[in-house]
């Protein structure tokens, strides 16, 4: 028996509406992916443009038949290995998905997310949801009930509060459309990690042709109001220096405590390892906001793992110029 916040949730989504709902890397803005007027309101409300697909999240690998029609064996290999996780498959679509899901693209993007309350939603409505990060298009990624809130306010009828987020970046997004798997997106899966489960190397590669066939895949994204500058440990003081010798309000995020800052830079915590980092990476970027800073210099972690993750959302913030 669902909770009653749950089974709340579940009737408005079964009316078109939209629910806000926490996954394991951040918050989604929810609605019945089957029904394209209800995933319309998904973009009018975070001022998404129409070509840019969402992602279906189901609430087991295999409701994966029900929206894909073609389902290679490596797609299985991945789902069994990192479902429930922060992984999405690109796959081609069935014929009864809607356009306004895939941005009119031959492709859908599904995943199983681990997270005890987002499981419980998608059992309870029995179909898939379709869930881009629930904030305005191109700013910081929700990662607790309270940003969703503040960004979206009575734009989502409903939201539910399953804590903070505890992996920070959005999923790995994997395509399994065009032969062998690729990556279009880092996230919450590192690298090493698909390859090591398939037995061969997954490659990185970027959007083919202009196309975005995933989401999150813009060259400019997850921005703060703050400009963003990534930078090395031993760039930060120097350029610090320069940018307040021309009035800016400077603040650094680094993973470490950085002890030679010049006098009126404002250094937001530590950020700690590439896991930790990527936890905080979005509540340091509001906070960046919050504190009216006009340059965030940010020094990545190292490009491992989930760092490759979080030193790609730092450069697309960056982007954001």
């Amino acid at each position: 028996m669902p909770s009653s916040d749950v089974a709340a949730a579940v009737e408005v989504l079964r009316r078109g509406g939209l629910v806000a709902f926490p996954t394991e890397t951040v918050y989604g803005l929810g609605a019945d992916a089957a029904n394209a007027d209800a995933v319309a309101r998904i973009y009018s409300v975070k001022g998404r443009p129409r070509s840019h697909p969402v992602i279906v999240h189901l609430a087991g690998a295999t409701a994966i038949k029900e929206w894909a029609a073609d389902v290679p064996a490596d797609a299985w290999t991945l789902a069994e290995a990192f479902w429930p996780g922060p992984l999405t498959l690109i796959l081609p679509r069935s014929a009864s998905v809607p356009d306004a899901v895939t941005g009119g693209s031959s492709t859908v993007g599904l995943r199983v997310p681990d997270q005890p309350l987002a499981l419980e939603l998608l059992e309870a409505f029995a179909g898939g949801i379709a869930a881009p990060s629930a904030n305005r298009f191109g700013r910081v990624s929700p990662t607790t009930a309270a940003h969703v809130r503040a960004d979206l306010g009575a734009d989502v009828e409903l939201v539910l509060d399953g804590g903070p987020c505890f992996v920070g970046v959005e999923s790995t997004i994997v395509d399994l459309s065009q032969g062998p798997a690729r990556i279009l997106r880092l996230g919450g899966l590192s690298v090493d990690d698909l390859s090591d489960a398939l037995g061969h190397e997954v490659r990185v590669v970027s959007s083919p042709d202009g196309r975005t066939p995933a989401p999150g895949t813009l060259p400019s994204h997850y921005a703060p109001a703050a400009r963003v500058e990534v930078v090395s440990v031993y760039e930060v003081s120097e350029r610090a220096r320069v940018l307040l010798s021309d009035k800016h309000r400077v603040g650094v995020l680094a993973p470490t405590r950085i002890d030679d800052l010049p006098d009126g830079v404002e250094a937001l915590p530590p950020a700690g390892s590439a896991a930790a980092y990527a936890q905080c990476l979005y509540q340091r970027l509001r906070e960046a906001d919050r504190r009216g800073l006009d340059v965030l210099l940010a020094v990545p972690p190292p490009e491992t793992g989930i760092g490759a993750a979080v030193t790609d959302r730092l450069r697309r913030a960056a982007a954001n110029r």
